[in-house]
């Protein structure tokens, strides 16, 4: 797609380097595809190496390795040490599950940059049952101390569902308990498995309202001390969409376990054909594909988004939201109040109303599921 309007676009900054799809975790929100790759269609050693190589040159400086749970992948130390030669800042997208302290000073030798440690909730029974994994939570806090021990930023990340929302003041005990730095209360976006149990998963606006009233009120009484928080509501309830990835194929890349490269994350659910890493240069995917191509910019806009005047802020929202939503990954983004399509958003907010005690379907490679049939 080569236009007056398509921007030429700049070097990818971050790289999310999805090693591995396996998990010893089962959550029901997780944003893997539903289809996972199988273990043994993962890409090897030396073409993540090349992968690492390429990306650094072209001039990516953030790195992140996630998963799945990256921690299965035996040489992950391995990677990390190519990742810090190379001058890259690399960070552990981690649930914990695995991190010992041999393994914890391996990676730190290797050179890794920083840890993100995931919690299901903040008490043991809550975290274990969402996870759904016994003796998980301990597991967690004894990582904690390891991270403190081997002298990285202790940053967290709370997944929020309607599950959990309503546990705001033990979430943030916790993280004071725990000398959090930095923590993420991220309400689950809803993509993958959390698509699939969205209706259970979905706060209402009010336990939203109050979880965040309940975060700025402890912020108040911090007085700037403690742990940085940073809350992140589900775009359901917003009237305008998030910037996808701060614009398709403009700053993040993913390389996904298979050696598909996406625009982020989720993307493989559009009916595109993504390109491989272990078919073409990370250069020639990122310049020339037509898939990163395809809604870069905003000549591509469909009416409304073609004469809105906020086009620039969101370039018409997810790509993968609207498909999911309405068939059409070409369409705006039904969470903007000006979608034709922005019923959708309402009506699955109805419908969480009504199916909050249909069970969960649990993040599992046996599981063989068709998101756009649900």
């Amino acid at each position: 797609m080569n236009n007056e309007t398509t921007p030429t676009p700049g070097p990818p900054l971050w790289l999310l380097a999805e090693v591995t799809y396996a998990c010893p975790l089962h959550c029901a929100y997780c944003s893997n595809p539903v289809n996972l790759t199988a273990k043994q269609d993962e890409m090897d050693t030396s073409h993540w190496l090349r992968v690492l190589s390429e990306a650094r040159e072209m001039g990516a400086v953030q790195l992140g390795f996630s998963g799945g749970e990256p921690l299965l992948r035996k040489d992950l130390e391995h990677m990390v040490a190519h990742a810090s030669e190379l001058g890259f800042y690399t960070n552990l997208i981690t649930s914990g599950i695995g991190l010992t302290q041999k393994r914890l000073a391996a990676l730190k030798e290797a050179g890794l940059d920083h840890i993100q440690l995931s919690f299901q909730a903040a008490n043991a029974d809550t975290n274990d049952l969402i996870g759904h994994r016994r003796h998980a939570f301990a597991n967690k806090l004894e990582v904690a101390k390891l991270i403190k021990q081997y002298d990285y930023p202790m940053v967290l990340n709370f997944c929020l569902t309607s599950q959990n929302i309503h546990q705001m003041d033990d979430v943030l005990a916790l993280s004071c308990e725990l000398d959090a730095d930095f923590v993420e209360l991220a309400t689950v976006q809803y993509y993958g498995w959390a698509y699939i149990n969205r209706d259970q998963l979905l706060p209402t606006q009010q336990e939203l309202e109050q979880a965040e009233a309940k975060l700025n009120a402890f912020r108040a009484k911090q007085q700037g001390k403690g742990p940085k928080f940073i809350f992140v509501s589900p775009d359901y309830y917003d009237q305008r969409p998030k910037a996808c990835m701060n614009g398709w194929a403009s700053t993040f890349l993913t390389v996904a376990p298979d050696g598909s490269a996406l625009p982020c994350h989720s993307a493989k659910i559009l009916p595109l054909t993504f390109p491989n890493v272990q078919e073409k240069s990370l250069a020639e995917i990122w310049y020339q594909d037509f898939s990163f191509n395809q809604f870069r910019g905003t000549d591509w806009l469909p009416s409304p988004c073609a004469q809105c005047d906020e086009k620039e802020k969101d370039f018409g929202g997810c790509r993968c939201q609207a498909y999911m939503l309405t068939g059409d990954m070409f369409q705006a983004d039904p969470v903007c109040a000006k979608s034709p399509h922005h019923h959708t958003i309402k009506n699955a907010i109805l419908a969480s109303h009504k199916n909050k005690k249909k069970a969960l379907i649990l993040r599992d490679p046996k599981n063989s599921i068709d998101v756009l049939t649900l």
